[in-house]
């Protein structure tokens, strides 16, 4: 695993623990991971999520409980916008929408991370993280 981007490291964990069917998978702690992952379970995305302490160290990870609907997967897809070596800004009148509005986008905002619908309603933009849908 590549040390340069975790919130690109935890979403191919996450997209292929669901491409695999499994029932829950294990990303390393961040706070910024645990932003995101609210927005997922609000969202319906996932099930449920907790911090769990690794035993024997001195650190923690996420177990991330996936959602599955008739067998499938409820996350088709994940892709990292904003990169570490390119940032990915938007504005309110710009703010993107994803698979017509059947996906939602995380954005980074100064109020904290939120949804894409959510930053239009505070009318505020952000760096673009991630897509989902």
């Amino acid at each position: 695993m590549s040390i340069h981007d975790p919130i690109a490291d935890a979403l191919t964990v996450i997209r292929n623990g669901c491409m695999a069917k499994k029932a829950n998978v294990s990303i390393p702690f961040s706070k910024k991971m645990i932003n995101i992952l609210e927005i997922l379970k609000k969202e319906g995305y996932i099930d449920n999520f907790k911090r769990v302490d690794v035993k024997d160290k001195n650190f923690f990870r996420i177990q991330i409980e996936l959602r599955y609907y008739q067998g499938k997967p409820v996350i088709e897809g994940l892709k990292r916008v904003s990169t570490p070596g390119l940032r990915a800004y938007t504005s309110v009148d710009s703010m993107p929408q994803v698979k017509n509005g059947f996906g939602i986008a995380i954005i980074s905002t100064s109020r904290g991370v939120i949804s894409g619908k959510n930053a239009l309603r505070a009318k505020v933009g952000g760096e673009v993280l991630c897509y989902v849908w």
